[in-house]
C-alpha cells in the first residue's frame, strides 16, 4: 500500500505530525526504530513530562530560542501554547501549571502524555511500525521515492517527514541518522553540540561536594577575558566531577559557546549584597566570638560546604573567631559570594537534554516545515537548528513544528 505521508521518528514531533496528518484524512505511516514509542518523552521532567511552558506571549517563547527563534513565529501562530493545552485537556489529560509557568500533566506521569499521542494516532488510523530501522532514502531528482528499511521492506509515500531528533540521550535511540539523511538530500547541518548539559570542572574539590543541592543561588559565567557573559538564578547540584541542575543546564549552551577559559562564580547567598553580608557576618562572629573558626558557619552554609570553604580560605580551622582579621573575613565573603570553578568542558551527548545545531533553518519554510530543496520533504522537532532552555520550551517547539509539518504534508498529498 502506498501512503500519503510517511514519518520517520516516533518522538513527540513525529507523533504529533502523524496524528495531525491522520486527523486530516491522510493515509499515514510512522516508522520508529525503537521497540517502543516516545522513549525520550518518558524521560523528560524526571518522568513527569514538562509538556510546555504556559507563557502566552509568543515573542517571549520564540525569544527563548535565541537568534533562530523568529523561525518559530509561524508555527506558534498555527499551534500555540493555548492550542497545546487545549489539545491535551480536550483528550482527557488535565494540566497543572507550576513555578516558572512549567506545565505538567496533573497526574505527574509522562506515560499519560504518551497515551494521548498514541490514541491521537489510533483515531487517525496511523500505521505505527516500531522496531523498524530505516536503512536509506531513495531519491529521484528533487523528490524522495521511498524509504528503504533494513528488513528489506520499501515504504512509498507522497510526502515524507523526518522527525528523528538529535544526538542527545543516545540510549533513547538518538543517533543522528536524520542529520546524515538531510545532508545526503542536499541540506546543510549546522555544527552539532550537546546543549542543556551538565558541566565538568577542573577542580577536584567538587568530588567532596557530590550530591549537595544548592537552592536559589545565582550563577554567573565569565569568558577567558574575565567579562561577565550571563547570569541565572535557580537551583544547582554538585556532581562527582562538576555541576548540574536547572540553573547550570540553562547556562550550559552559553558556556559551551565561550569555551575554553570559562569561569563560573556561584553566589551562595544572592539576597545579601557584599556589604549586608559583611555586617551579618560581623554580628554572627561577635555572637560566636569564643568559638573555633571551623564551628562558626552553622546556619550560614550547608554542612557539606563548610569544610570546603574553610579549606579554600586558608584560615586555620582551629583559630578563634574573635581572632579573624578583616582581610580574612573579606576572603570568606568572596568565597560565599563568588565561589569560583573553572569549566573544563560540557558533559557529552549522553547527558545532554537536547542538541544544539541541526538542519539549517534558511532551507526550511517556517510556515509549513517543508524543505526548500526536496519537494516532498518536511522536518519537525529537534532535527531543526532550534534549541531552547529547560522549562517546556523544547517540547512546545516539537508540538508546534510537528503539527505544522503533519498538516502541510497531509494537505499536499496526491
Amino acid at each position: 500500500m502506498k501512503y500519503n505521508v510517511a514519518i520517520i521518528g516516533g518522538g513527540p514531533a513525529g507523533m504529533m505530525a502523524a496524528g495531525r496528518a491522520g486527523e486530516l484524512g491522510a493515509r499515514v505511516i510512522l516508522i520508529e526504530k525503537n521497540k517502543e514509542l516516545g522513549i525520550k518523552l518518558l524521560m523528560t521532567g524526571n518522568g513527569r513530562c514538562n509538556i510546555m511552558n504556559f507563557t502566552e506571549d509568543m515573542k517571549e517563547i520564540a525569544g527563548k530560542f535565541g537568534k533562530n527563534g523568529k523561525f518559530l513565529f509561524s508555527a506558534l501562530n498555527i499551534f500555540s501554547v493555548q492550542d497545546t493545552a487545549e489539545f491535551f485537556r480536550s483528550r482527557g489529560l488535565p494540566i497543572k501549571v507550576e513555578e516558572n509557568n512549567k506545565a505538567y500533566p496533573e497526574s505527574g506521569k509522562a506515560m499519560d502524555v504518551l497515551d494521548v499521542l498514541v490514541k491521537y494516532m489510533t483515531d487517525g488510523n496511523v500505521d505505527v511500525r516500531t522496531d523498524s530501522k530505516v536503512k536509506d532514502l531513495s531519491v529521484s531528482g528533487n523528490k524522495i521515492d521511498k524509504i528503504l528499511l533494513e528488513s528489506g521492506e520499501e515504504i512509498e509515500a507522497d510526502e515524507y517527514i523526518i522527525a528523528t531528533g538529535g544526538l542527545s540521550y543516545p540510549l533513547s535511540g538518538s543517533s543522528g541518522d536524520g542529520f546524515t539523511w538531510a545532508k545526503k538530500l542536499g541540506h546543510n547541518v549546522t555544527g552539532l553540540h550537546p546543549a542543556l548539559a551538565p558541566i565538568i570542572v577542573n577542580e577536584s574539590i567538587v568530588g567532596e561536594l557530590e550530591g549537595l543541592s544548592l537552592k536559589n543561588v545565582r550563577i554567573s559565567i565569565y569568558n577567558q577575558n574575565g567579562k561577565k557573559i550571563e547570569s541565572r538564578r535557580g537551583d544547582a547540584i554538585f556532581t562527582k566531577n562538576g555541576m548540574s541542575g536547572p540553573a547550570i543546564i540553562d547556562l550550559s549552551k552559553r558556556i559551551g559557546e565561550e569555551l575554553p577559559g570559562v569561569l563560573i562564580k556561584i553566589d551562595l547567598l544572592p539576597d545579601l549584597d557584599f556589604d549586608k553580608l559583611d555586617l551579618a557576618m560581623q554580628r554572627d562572629f561577635y555572637v560566636k566570638r569564643n568559638k573555633l573558626f571551623r564551628n562558626s558557619f552553622d546556619g550560614l552554609l550547608p554542612n557539606k560546604l563548610i569544610p570546603v570553604v574553610i579549606g579554600l580560605s586558608g584560615i586555620n580551622p582551629a583559630k578563634k573567631v574573635n581572632s579573624i582579621s578583616k582581610d580574612e573575613r573579606k576572603k570568606i565573603l568572596h568565597l560565599v559570594k563568588e565561589f569560583a570553578l573553572s569549566v573544563k568542558e560540557l558533559a557529552g551527548f549522553e547527558k545532554a537534554v537536547v542538541t544544539s545545531g541541526g538542519v539549517k533553518l534558511s532551507e526550511v519554510d517556517p510556515k509549513t516545515m517543508r524543505s526548500k530543496i526536496i519537494e516532498n520533504l518536511h522536518f519537525a522537532g529537534e532535527i531543526l537548528d532550534l534549541d531552547g532552555p529547560t522549562g517546556g520550551f523544547n517540547l512546545q517547539m516539537c508540538w508546534s513544528t510537528g503539527f505544522v509539518a503533519g498538516e502541510s504534508a497531509a494537505k499536499n498529498r496526491k
